[in-house]
């Protein structure tokens, strides 16, 4: 395998690794989150819109997560930076 197959298989293979980890983790934060409001909702009616509104921005705030390891995972397939050098590399090398 050529230095350039091998950086581009660490490359897709640690980008699936971030995606993966990056849905899962966030996935189960938002379960958990969603499952305490609905718990604390119905134990005190009162206060469902502040709970409501509190479990919002929580939500989003976790999906960030999620959309920081898309980004991280598309960065690494389709702007590696490894990638460019290794290509200016091989051309300085071959010629």
């Amino acid at each position: 395998m050529t230095d350039l197959g091998l950086i581009a298989a660490i490359s897709i293979f640690t980008a699936g690794l971030t995606v993966s980890f990056g849905a899962i983790g966030p996935a189960l934060g938002e379960g958990r989150a969603a499952s305490t409001a609905l718990g604390a909702i119905a134990q005190q009616p009162d206060a469902a819109p502040t709970i409501s509104r509190t479990l919002f921005v929580s939500l989003a705030m976790i999906e960030s997560t999620a959309i920081y390891c898309f980004v991280v995972a598309m960065i690494l397939i389709f702007a590696n930076p490894f990638w460019n050098a290794a290509v200016e590399a091989a051309q300085t090398v071959g010629g």
